[in-house]
C-alpha cells in the first residue's frame, strides 16, 4: 500500500501494529484488525486491493489500472494470484509458521514458473507500471529475508526487481526496517 501512495506522491503516516495501544486503536477503526487500513476523515477502508483501487480512483494521476475493462480485469486477476500464491506463503515464512519450509519451496517454485510473465512486457504483464507491480515488488523485496534465492533461470525476475527497486518511488515506500533487509 505504501508503494501505491509513493507512486501517487501522496503524503501518509504509516503506523506499525503490534503494540496494545496501536492494536486497540486499529480495532476501533476496523473491527477485523486487517492491515493495511486506510483512515481518511470519517472513512475507513481495509483490504489491500480495495484500498489500492480506491486510491487509484480518488487520485487518478498516474493511473495504476489500465483504461480498458479487459486490462483492468487481467490486472485484478494477477493481483489475486500474487496474494494467494506469493504473499500467503511469504507471510508463513516470515512469521516462522510450522509450514514455513514447505511454503519456501512452494514460493520459489511458483516464482521460477512465473519467469515468462516478467519477459512479456516492461512491467508485470503490462507496458505501464501498475497495481500489479505494486503487489509484486514488496514480495520480491522480501525474498532474501525469507531465505529464497532464485536460480539463474529467473534472471528476468532479478532484472525487473533491480530496475524497479532503484526507483525513487520504491525507495520512498520503504520503512527503515525494510531498508535493512538488504
Amino acid at each position: 500500500m505504501r508503494l501505491v501512495l509513493a507512486v501517487k506522491g501522496l503524503p501518509f503516516e504509516a503506523v506499525e501494529t503490534g503494540t496494545p495501544r496501536v492494536d486497540s486503536e486499529l480495532l476501533s477503526y476496523n473491527p477485523t484488525g486487517l492491515v493495511p487500513t486506510l483512515v481518511e476523515r470519517d472513512m475507513v477502508l481495509y483490504c489491500a486491493s480495495v484500498v489500492a483501487e480506491y486510491l487509484d480512483e480518488r487520485f487518478p494521476h498516474p493511473s495504476l489500472l489500465p483504461s480498458d475493462p479487459l486490462g483492468r480485469a487481467r490486472s485484478r486477476m494477477a493481483m489475486q494470484r500474487v496474494l494467494a500464491e506469493w504473499e500467503t506463503p511469504l507471510r508463513k515464512i516470515l512469521q516462522g509458521d510450522p509450514e514455513a519450509e514447505a511454503a519456501q519451496r512452494s514460493l520459489r517454485s511458483v516464482l521460477v514458473a512465473s519467469v515468462d510473465l516478467f519477459k512479456a512486457a516492461k512491467y508485470f504483464l503490462s507496458p505501464e507500471f501498475g497495481l500489479a507491480d505494486c503487489a509484486v515488488l514488496p514480495v520480491l523485496w522480501r525474498l532474501p529475508a525469507a531465505g529464497i534465492e532464485l536460480p539463474a533461470a529467473a534472471d528476468p525476475i532479478r532484472q525487473y526487481s533491480e530496475r524497479l527497486f532503484e526507483t525513487g518511488f520504491f525507495q520512498r515506500s520503504l520503512t527503515e526496517h525494510e531498508r535493512k533487509l538488504r
